[in-house]
């Protein structure tokens, strides 16, 4: 107990340190006034394009691994990440990096969480989802699968319950990779949808010509209604 009390301390405490020191280094480049703009958006969408275009296999690679840190040790959850891949890739490309970043961040969370917090998760988790022991043990890659699509679980707790359950790490890997891919996809492709209207606009566009846009309008409502099936789902999976 005293262990998983320092192990929390220290993540916690590394955890702000360079949370810190990124804002710190950020906003000695860029001022709040600055990274607000859409100059700044539109000025940035041109940096990104000629980077991605003089070195792609590079940027992807930067991306990628920028996306697990991202997850762990970083502890972020992953819509901010799949909108950029999707601005900067394209929905297709940048659905592909933003999984497998997210799937390998959340793969390496899990191995953490069940080598040193598995007692405290135990303590905090396990009486609140004793109804979900036994759908794992029918089908433990079937019913992860389920439980990555449907989520309603905060990103980082989701990625830690398995530890309860024990499951297997392939399993873990490829039903995270299978499950959270609709979702990314959507996502990215909003994305994607954003950065071809920053391209086609010098000036502000605005937000009516933003959402009527069927690079924005139809991913969207296509991730409203995931949502609501995810929503009707979740119902039947957490269910006693």
């Amino acid at each position: 107990m005293e262990n998983t009390k320092k192990i929390k301390l220290f993540i916690g405490l590394s955890y702000l340190l360079i949370l810190s020191l990124f804002l710190y280094f950020f906003f000695s480049k860029f001022s709040l006034a600055e990274i607000t703009s859409y100059d700044f958006l539109r000025n940035n969408r041109t940096y990104f394009m000629e980077l991605k275009n003089s070195n792609i296999f590079l940027v992807l690679i930067t991306f990628l691994v920028l996306t697990i840190l991202w997850v762990f040790p970083f502890l972020g959850f992953g819509s901010p990440v799949v909108l950029l891949a999707g601005f900067i890739f394209g929905k297709w490309i940048g659905t592909i990096i933003a999984v497998f970043g997210l799937t390998i961040g959340a793969t390496f969370l899990y191995i953490f969480g069940n080598f040193f917090l598995k007692n405290f998760i135990r303590e905090k988790f396990l009486n609140k989802y004793k109804n979900l022991e036994s759908k794992f043990k029918k089908s433990e890659f079937i019913f992860l699968f389920i439980y990555r699509l449907v989520g309603g679980i905060p990103w980082q707790i989701q990625c830690l319950l398995p530890t309860l359950f024990d499951v297997k790490l392939r399993n873990y890997f490829f039903s995270t990779l299978l499950g959270i891919t609709p979702g990314v996809f959507l996502i990215s492709s909003i994305g994607s949808g954003l950065e071809k209207i920053v391209d086609l606009n010098t000036n502000v566009p605005n937000i009516a010509d933003i959402i009527f846009s069927k690079d924005i309008y139809i991913p969207a409502l296509a991730f409203f209604g995931l949502v609501c099936s995810t929503i009707i789902l979740r119902k039947f999976f957490f269910r006693d």
